[in-house]
């Protein structure tokens, strides 16, 4: 967690100097493996166009060419490159065999659906684009989902950024007036979890 948010703090002056331009570059990186925090850049730079320090038409669309065309890349370099140059280069982004091998099982076993929901899955996200290209899979068909994916995906993130950032002041104040009620249904909730826990170990 602590080197996820030295990586977000690093990356904000680059948000902040170069407005959409810099979320598309990053977004466009994470997406055919460099370990960025894309989901969080997307949080952050929505938020500051919550406030009016962005434009949010640009970030959303930035944010989306960046998705499409990291996957894009991805897809070439496993395509044209092959299994052998992807395992042997992938120690730099933190691919491994076995990590490559989970990738392809849930290609094999979702089919191309696995691109679009693959946004939402954290490694996946990064390898969709890469396994897709080592499978062979028809590049039309992967564009066309990888493109659908990364729209749901730079929606819901840049839609919760947007409404976080636009009304932070109420939501810093709501979250002051409520906490203790907030703590109270939290801690039920673990109880309750803990409970339900400990009886089913204690069922033969």
């Amino acid at each position: 967690m602590q080197s996820l948010a030295h990586i977000v703090e690093s990356l904000e002056p680059l948000v902040r100097d170069h407005g959409a331009g810099a979320v598309t570059v990053i977004i466009l990186l994470e997406s055919f493996g460099v370990p960025l925090p894309g989901e969080s850049l997307l949080l952050f730079a929505s938020a500051l166009a919550g406030r009016g320090e962005l434009s949010f038409p640009a970030v959303v669309v930035g944010a989306w060419i960046g998705a499409v065309a990291g996957d894009n890349v991805g897809y070439a370099i496993g395509r044209f490159g092959g299994r052998a140059l992807v395992l042997r280069f992938g120690g730099t982004i933190g691919l491994d065999a076995a990590r490559l091998a989970r990738v392809e099982a849930a290609f094999a076993r979702f089919g191309p659906a696995t691109v679009a929901v693959a946004r939402f899955v954290a490694v996946l996200r990064q390898l969709n684009g890469v396994v897709a290209g080592t499978l062979a899979m028809d590049w039309r068909r992967f564009l066309v989902f990888n493109a659908l994916g990364a729209a749901a995906w730079v929606g819901l993130w840049t839609t919760l950024g947007y409404v976080a950032g636009e009304h932070a002041d109420a939501l810093v104040a709501a979250g002051r007036r409520f906490w203790p009620a907030l703590a109270a249904v939290a801690a039920m909730t673990l109880l309750a979890a803990a409970v339900w826990w400990l009886r089913r170990r204690r069922r033969p």
